[in-house]
């Protein structure tokens, strides 16, 4: 089960984790954010400990979605700190999901702070 968090608390559960955060914003009436769910479940378990999952409701979260500039759910933003590192807005499939998530914990593992690239470079946009 993905922790939910709120506009008030997302910034100390974000911002001031000690891993990176993958942010899963959603809402109740979105189809494909329920169907991802089981993708990130795995993902989170493969990766526990150093990866943190968490989870906005967009329609609750008016303010998060606005500042993120959310155009489509599910979209999935990837945290370092206060930095957006990556994003994905447009779910094609489980595996295409699957190896986006595995490819952002693995350059997350590669890469020293700096020699990341700016989060423009990184964005998984379709």
């Amino acid at each position: 089960m993905v922790l939910s968090v709120s506009e008030r608390t997302f910034a100390q559960e974000v911002f001031q984790a000690s891993t990176p955060v993958l942010v899963h914003f959603w809402a109740p009436w979105c189809g494909l954010c329920r169907a991802i769910d089981p993708t990130l479940a795995s993902f989170e378990s493969q990766w526990a400990g150093k990866v943190k999952l968490l989870g906005v409701n967009a329609d609750q979260s008016l303010k998060l979605a606005n500042t993120y500039r959310l155009t489509n759910l599910p979209t999935l933003i990837w945290f370092e700190g206060e930095k957006v590192r990556f994003r994905f807005e447009q779910y094609q499939g489980r595996e295409e999901l699957r190896r986006t998530l595995d490819a952002w914990m693995l350059a997350t593992e590669r890469s020293s702070p700096t020699q990341r690239l700016e989060p423009q470079q990184q964005v998984a946009k379709r």
